[in-house]
């Protein structure tokens, strides 16, 4: 039995997505995707880089998958996230290691198409394959997705699946509420974290 791991934002899920994890499909008997969830106490943060909550992301990758894929929230980073920082000295950063092998059986392998995530990865011991980067980035997609909100002309719909676009449709709200203003978020070491809760 070996499950594939995808760790990613899925923020919104894009045409890329799906192909990556219907190439992990193959390659694997479960295929365990885990959209990066922050949490202050029982609250989940959203922020412009993150917009779409787990609940929204769920939807969207069951619209593609239906059951044929586990979704969990089991990389899910606690406030205050700074305590996960540094990496591999904090014991935090090893807990959530072990909540994302969380029901995870025989042999597993963690993907992604980040060189410097890939290190990341092998470090915390998640055997991580590296694939080949695609030219699609969910950032471009929201930037679109913006672009749009503010009324722009956008190909956005482009980039995401027909079930997918029907979501986004449906919580436009959301859209436009974080088109507005400005982004509430930090980078630490290569990692974009919400401000809020950063260091409660």
């Amino acid at each position: 039995m070996i499950t594939a791991l995808y760790l990613a934002h899925l923020n919104p899920v894009t045409k890329a997505h799906v192909e990556i994890i219907t190439e992990l499909k193959k390659e694997a008997d479960i295929v365990k995707v885990m959209p990066v969830v922050f949490k202050n106490e029982d609250k989940e943060v959203n922020s412009k880089s993150f917009p779409f909550n787990f609940e929204s992301r769920k939807k969207m990758l069951e619209s593609v998958f239906g059951d044929s894929i586990q979704i969990t929230d089991d990389y899910a980073f606690l406030a205050p996230f700074k305590k996960y920082l540094p990496p591999l000295i904090r014991r935090k950063s090893w807990k959530l290691r072990k909540q994302i092998l969380k029901g995870v059986e025989g042999d597993f392998f963690s993907y992604t198409g980040d060189k410097a995530e890939g290190y990341m990865l092998k470090i915390y011991r998640l055997k991580p394959k590296i694939g080949e980067r695609k030219t699609l980035s969910a950032t471009s997609v929201k930037e679109k997705l913006y672009d749009a909100a503010l009324g722009g002309k956008s190909s956005w719909k482009d980039d995401v699946p027909d079930n997918v676009v029907k979501i986004i449709e449906n919580e436009w709200g959301t859209v436009e509420k974080f088109a507005k203003i400005e982004d509430q978020t930090t980078r630490i070491v290569g990692m974009k974290f919400p401000k809020e809760g950063y260091s409660k």
